[in-house]
């Protein structure tokens, strides 16, 4: 379970705190009391949750590139953080078949650039490089992928997180051996999520995005790829794994220092169309789906994450089922578009996140 008093006053640097998934993280590690600098560039999208949420008057917050090597390790030292977490990436499958060069020199050497500041900077005590579920050579097999399996990419947003996690294997075995514990203070791991929702993001490209764009303007949501199956879960499901995992870095440090996944529970392994027409039934009001006929680059039918290990040595597990993370999308879309305070819509659902969480782990007991 996430222990609030051990991230009571903690220096927590953060990179791509302006996206959608850093913007959820910054506000949970406000509330537990963290101290906070981000990295990253502009927000990505307009609207952003960066921008509605307010993040920024919580945290210190830089904009700049993680492929600026020299400002990067700037922002990092003169933050002398305990933790960090790296975000910071280019983060669409469709993006990097147009993108492909930046695509790779924001997901590879964006890693190298951070991990070379980390190894500058001796406050660090643990570190969390987040990648993707995509990182696996996806055999399309009907099985969970465990954190040993064979690393590929089809696409170069997939490739280029293998490569992100090759990197950071080479750093750990190279820089942050536990055989040499006396030369760092720093243990390195690397967190793989499946397909995260939520509300408040709004990238382009993206399923459940599209969805609420189609869904407050009144018109049919499209489906290009109806049969893919995905495992989909609520944002705050892997953050909590990424917050329980740096604090078992920081406190028993090399025994944890390794790949970890990050996913649902295998009924929540499900076709794209399934989501959408759920998401459509939850909103009512005349929501319809509609086929997208036309071409589309090539993305994985069948991807599913093994995750006992994760389960079986810190303890995680997923709190919010597929059902519950959609009501929460609508709940949180509705809210916006009602005018309510973004901020305390995203208070409110991380707290009973973390409410269900103590009632689960009160019922197993």
């Amino acid at each position: 379970m996430i222990d609030q008093r051990f991230w009571q006053g903690k220096r927590v640097f953060l990179t791509g705190h302006t996206g959608f998934k850093g913007s959820w993280l910054s506000l949970w590690l406000h509330a537990l009391g963290a101290e906070v600098t981000g990295y990253a560039l502009e927000p990505p999208t307009e609207p952003s949750l960066f921008d509605l949420a307010r993040v920024g008057e919580l945290m210190a917050s830089v904009i700049a590139d993680i492929r600026d090597r020299e400002a990067l390790a700037r922002s990092l030292a003169g933050a002398a953080p305990e933790i960090v977490i790296h975000m910071a990436a280019q983060p669409l499958v469709r993006d990097s078949y147009k993108i492909p060069v930046e695509t790779y020199a924001v997901n590879v050497l964006g890693t190298v650039h951070l991990l070379e500041a980390v190894r500058q900077c001796p406050s660090v005590r643990g570190v969390v490089v987040v990648t993707t579920d995509k990182c696996y050579d996806n055999k399309e097999w009907v099985w969970g992928y465990r954190e040993n399996e064979p690393l590929g990419g089809y696409d170069p947003y997939s490739s280029s997180k293998a490569c992100a996690e090759l990197v950071t294997a080479a750093y750990r075995s190279s820089y942050f051996n536990s055989r040499d514990q006396g030369c760092h203070r720093a243990a390195v791991a690397t967190a793989r999520a499946g397909n995260v929702i939520g509300g408040g993001d709004w990238a382009a490209d993206r399923l459940v995005p599209d969805c609420v764009r189609a869904l407050l303007a009144g018109e049919p949501v499209r489906v290009r790829n109806p049969a893919a199956i995905r495992p989909w879960q609520h944002v705050l499901e892997p953050l909590s794994g990424y917050l329980l995992l740096a604090q078992q870095l920081v406190e028993r440090g090399n025994a944890f220092d390794s790949a970890w996944n990050f996913g649902p529970p295998e009924d929540d392994a499900r076709p794209v169309l399934w989501l959408v027409e759920q998401l459509c039934a939850l909103w009512g009001e005349g929501a319809r789906v509609a086929l997208d006929p036309g071409e589309h680059p090539h993305e994985a039918h069948y991807l599913k994450l093994d995750c006992a290990k994760a389960r079986s040595e810190l303890g995680w597990r997923p709190r919010w089922d597929l059902e519950r993370a959609l009501t929460a999308i609508v709940d949180w879309t509705r809210a916006y578009h009602d005018g309510t305070d973004v901020r305390e819509v995203c208070l409110a659902q991380l707290h009973e996140y973390v409410d269900s969480e103590s009632k689960n782990i009160e019922k197993e007991r």
